[in-house]
């Protein structure tokens, strides 16, 4: 087996119990399992995830796994571009297959691909070392994500849940978009932005094909279904997961406007002001950038009820940063009262979608561990856990913070 340090598999695990959760979101590593993205398996990957998962359910807590969170294997991005290649489908349908063999007796909530758009977007647009065509990538590579969600599922749907019990889905980033204004064009906007984000990916699956409006705007770069692909995609889903963290403002900007380049960003034809206004309450600490909404969790669940065949929802994500700061005494970094205070009012914002009728079946706070954030300038600048992560030390001690002391009074029913 190889060396877990710096991943405290017991101690996590009963950080997790102490605080009285009983289910736990986490990702497998698709290169762990398969060094080289297909062929040979790694089986001191597959010992190390059973051990995990057989440390979760002996402590009374149930594994939900994600099966990729961003780590495309290096061999299948040198190989043929990853995602740009639609060869990509079947190698994540093989390596999806080879996890619920291993996995699926324990497992019983399968999330395929987490954050999606981030990964399109930003991966093939900015981040991997590749012949770059923002005009193009995000587009192809969603296209290949979808199918590639479609065919796990639909494997997972045929072979193994009837015998295994469980459930797939997606864990899409949603945020919500509010008009800049009361005009019809800054109301259109938002719509425009809602389905830029979150109906790209979620249209294929509850109506099998693209937004009408993206298929209006994009031209041929965005690319269409087959009958074959149609047919796979189309309601190959148990559940939606939805990551929330924001809200912001959406102004129209002028349809086939000559002044704007072709490109992704460009094909929207709106601007995001995510500035503080009126009902952008607050930036929150650690990242400017981010403003704490809590009511546009609530209206993106009411208008995914609405206008999404009224779907099963776990919200995979929710949590509010820190500014990383080490020469903070401990128990002052361990003082994080905005952190209770934005889940509370995001708990509450939950509740209110619930009394109209939304499906919501789960909420899960990001996350356990301060951790290493992608996206970020230094990728350990911020802090989201609940618990503490000493990076001073060798161990990367954990402490909790106060808000896993709250979030475990919460989980007892004694707050």
């Amino acid at each position: 087996m190889a060396e877990e340090h710096p991943f405290q598999l017991q101690e996590d695990v009963a950080l997790l119990k102490n605080m009285g959760l009983d289910v736990y979101r986490f990702s497998i590593s698709w290169s762990r399992i398969l060094p080289k993205g297909n062929g040979e398996i790694n089986q001191d990957g597959i010992d190390f995830y059973n051990k995990l998962i057989d440390e979760l359910v002996a402590n009374g807590i149930e594994p939900c796994v994600t099966l990729f969170h961003f780590d495309l294997p290096t061999a299948l991005q040198k190989a043929y571009n990853g995602f740009l290649d639609v060869k990509i489908v079947d190698d994540f349908k093989n390596y999806a297959d080879i996890c619920f063999k291993n996995f699926g007796d324990r497992v019983k909530r399968w999330s395929t691909i987490n954050e999606p758009s981030v990964f399109a977007e930003f991966g093939y647009k900015k981040g991997l070392p590749i012949a770059d065509d923002p005009r193009k990538n995000p587009y192809i590579v969603t296209h290949n994500i979808i199918l590639s969600h479609g065919a796990a599922a639909t494997l997972y749907k045929q072979n193994y849940q009837a015998t295994q019990g469980g459930e797939i889905g997606i864990s899409l980033s949603s945020q919500w978009f509010e008009p800049h204004s009361v005009s019809l064009a800054d109301r259109d906007a938002a719509a425009r932005a809602f389905s830029f984000h979150v109906g790209w990916f979620l249209e294929p699956l509850v109506y099998g094909d693209y937004p009408f409006i993206m298929k209006a705007l994009v031209d041929d770069r965005l690319p269409s279904f087959t009958h074959e692909e149609r047919e796979m995609v189309h309601g190959a889903y148990d559940f939606i997961g939805i990551n929330y963290y924001t809200s912001a403002y959406v102004k129209s900007l002028p349809i086939n406007s000559n002044d704007l380049p072709i490109s992704y960003a460009k094909d929207q034809y709106l601007q995001t002001i995510s500035k503080y206004l009126t009902k952008l309450q607050h930036s929150v600490v650690g990242n400017p950038k981010i403003y704490s909404v809590p009511n546009g969790l609530r209206d993106a669940l009411i208008f995914l009820k609405q206008n999404y065949k009224d779907p099963k929802i776990y919200i995979t994500e929710n949590g509010v940063s820190e500014q990383r700061n080490d020469e903070l005494p401990l128990e002052q970094a361990l003082n994080d009262q905005h952190r209770i205070i934005f889940i509370t009012r995001h708990l509450n914002a939950v509740q209110e979608a619930l009394r109209e009728g939304v499906n919501v079946k789960s909420y899960f706070v990001w996350s356990l561990l301060d951790c290493m954030e992608i996206g970020a300038e230094n990728n350990y600048v911020t802090r989201l856990g609940l618990n503490f992560t000493d990076y001073s030390t060798t161990e990367l001690k954990r402490y909790p913070k106060k808000s896993a002391e709250w979030f475990s009074k919460f989980m007892k029913g004694e707050e």
